[in-house]
């Protein structure tokens, strides 16, 4: 089991690098070079790969021995027992239209799951960063989810694939919800999303097709605060653990 002692030292050095990488975002170039991944609408641009980059190097400055999962890429086996779960830019496309929310997620893991999250979004102010039993946090000041909300009380976040032969799962799973709950937010950047719950700015958030450094670091904030976050046939759910439940069987239908 990781220690105290150095999980606080991972938690201080992932606040470090991901200031870092939201200062490097904050720079934004004249010119985007953008191309596609998975789709053609899943794009990247040169500063995901900049952001990653920076957060890579920074890293293994410090721990020359860990591994890293990177979203653009960067990919190497832990020697130490521990791996960084990096979200270089988490929300892009909100980055490249100049809307905020957009974010750098950044966790580490070790075998018992995720000991560390910190996800910074420089356009909305806000650091929020939990450890494994040690709570959750935005800028410094303790968080919880929202406790008792009943379904039809309930502010909903969500997101949609960009594999757009995913969407109509998604649009059913929405067409389910939406009759029964308050409203539904859709703000471009798991993360967030993830930590809105955390911190109450959203009573639940569901998404199908996450991947693991969307998830890592505000999965960890969501669950310190509070929240049950799990993923069962590919849809993510976080809510407080009644609503979690209320959800889990309507977007089961």
């Amino acid at each position: 089991m990781t220690d105290a002692k150095l999980i606080a030292e991972l938690l201080e050095l992932a606040k470090r690098v991901g200031r870092e990488a939201g200062e490097l975002l904050q720079n934004r170039p004249a010119a985007f070079q953008v191309t596609s991944k998975s789709t053609a609408i899943d794009v990247v641009t040169q500063m995901d790969s900049q952001s990653e980059n920076h957060i890579v190097s920074e890293i293994l400055k410090v721990r020359p021995d860990d591994g890293i999962i990177g979203e653009e890429g960067s990919q190497r086996t832990s020697k130490s027992g521990i791996t960084w779960v990096i979200d270089p830019l988490d929300g892009t496309v909100n980055y490249l239209y100049g809307l905020p929310g957009w974010n750098v997620s950044i966790a580490a893991k070790d075998f018992q799951g995720v000991v560390v999250g910190v996800v910074v979004a420089p356009t909305i102010n806000s650091t929020w960063s939990a450890s494994r039993s040690g709570g959750a946090f935005l800028n410094d000041q303790a968080i919880a989810c929202n406790e008792g909300v009943e379904l039809n009380r309930a502010l909903v976040g969500t997101g949609f694939a960009y594999d757009v032969d995913a969407r109509p799962t998604q649009l059913a799973q929405l067409s389910e919800l939406l009759a029964r709950i308050r409203d539904i937010r859709r703000n471009g950047a798991a993360a967030v999303d993830l930590c809105f719950v955390a911190m109450g700015a959203l009573d639940g958030y569901f998404e199908k097709g996450l991947q693991e450094w969307d998830l890592a670091a505000g999965g960890l904030i969501a669950t310190e605060a509070g929240a049950k976050v799990t993923t069962i046939a590919g849809t993510t759910i976080a809510a407080a653990p009644a609503l979690h439940a209320t959800l889990s069987f309507r977007l089961s239908q």
